[in-house]
């Protein structure tokens, strides 16, 4: 068996295709164009690259984007500052703090800053709680980027065993909660699966992983995941970005589970794209809740 490529890359383009459609139709019904403000603190050289990604990603499909550069010193409460700033800036639509953020800032004190309605990560509490009951204002990116990757290549969750090897609150456990839920009007991006969450500390990982229809990748752990792992058959979302020699690898030993899976993202090329393109309908969507606010 050779598993099909699920083309992150292309799918991207084509949905980034469809926002600069709205993004111009906002424009032509006289109302400004989404606007997003980037925080990047320090010199941590990937943020600067997804930085840098998300900047063109912004000017393809015509929603403005501004990027304020802290040094590597900036204190916790200057960083505060800069984010109220922003919150009260009518023309920003959304906000993004980059992470990780230098050691002397506690993440959780920025996460929780970010006014609800401009945080187009979908990381502060009150959106994670809106998601946790099936009513979400925005769906965190990368786990949105999944969701759109699976459905969009005709696999569709309902009924499914899903596992997503991988915890954290960026990934594992918000895409948890949207796979495991109905679908509603208020969130028909309800899974509908049976999920299981598994993690590097999971006792029989590969017995556990063999069980399931879907398997999600998220441990954070280059090529963890090998061919033997997978049921024949299953398809597998890679969501690993890990540097190894030089190189991007996922947690996806693409080679041997290219040969059971029947459907497989590559890294480079698969759900990155998708993160970002994400980041892009939420800005939108902030833009639209902020028109009616």
């Amino acid at each position: 068996m050779t598993a099909k490529v699920l083309d992150g890359k292309a799918l991207a383009q084509k949905l980034r295709t469809d926002i600069a459609a709205k993004v111009a139709d906002r424009l032509h019904r006289g109302l400004p164009a989404p606007g997003l403000a980037v925080v990047l603190v320090g010199e941590h050289a990937p943020s600067r690259v997804y930085v840098r990604n998300k900047q063109k990603a912004c000017e393809q499909v015509g929603i403005r984007s501004w990027l304020y550069e802290l040094p590597e010193t900036t204190s916790q409460q200057e960083l505060l500052d800069a984010v109220d700033r922003l919150n009260a800036d009518p023309i920003v639509n959304g906000i993004l703090v980059q992470l990780p953020l230098p050691k002397q800032i506690h993440e959780d004190a920025i996460i929780r800053a970010v006014h609800p309605l401009k945080d187009v990560d979908a990381f502060h509490p009150e959106n994670i709680g809106l998601l946790a009951v099936g009513m979400p204002r925005y769906l965190p990116c990368t786990p949105f980027g999944v969701h759109q990757l699976l459905v969009h290549n005709d696999i569709d969750p309902t009924g499914k065993r899903i596992v997503i090897l991988g915890r954290s609150n960026i990934v594992g456990k918000p895409l948890a909660l949207m796979l495991m839920q109905k679908k509603t009007i208020a969130h028909p991006t309800g899974g509908d699966a049976t999920v299981t969450v598994a993690h590097r500390q999971t006792r029989d990982l590969a017995d556990i992983l063999r069980t399931a229809d879907i398997v999600v990748a998220a441990a954070g752990s280059p090529r963890l995941v090998t061919g033997h792992m997978i049921r024949p058959g299953a398809v597998v979302v890679d969501v690993g970005t890990n540097q190894v020699e030089g190189k991007l690898v996922g947690d996806v030993d693409f080679v041997t589970v290219a040969e059971v899976a029947s459907a497989l993202s590559p890294v480079p090329g698969g759900v990155g794209p998708m993160t970002i393109t994400m980041l892009l309908q939420n800005t939108l969507l902030a833009a639209q809740w902020q028109d009616a606010a």
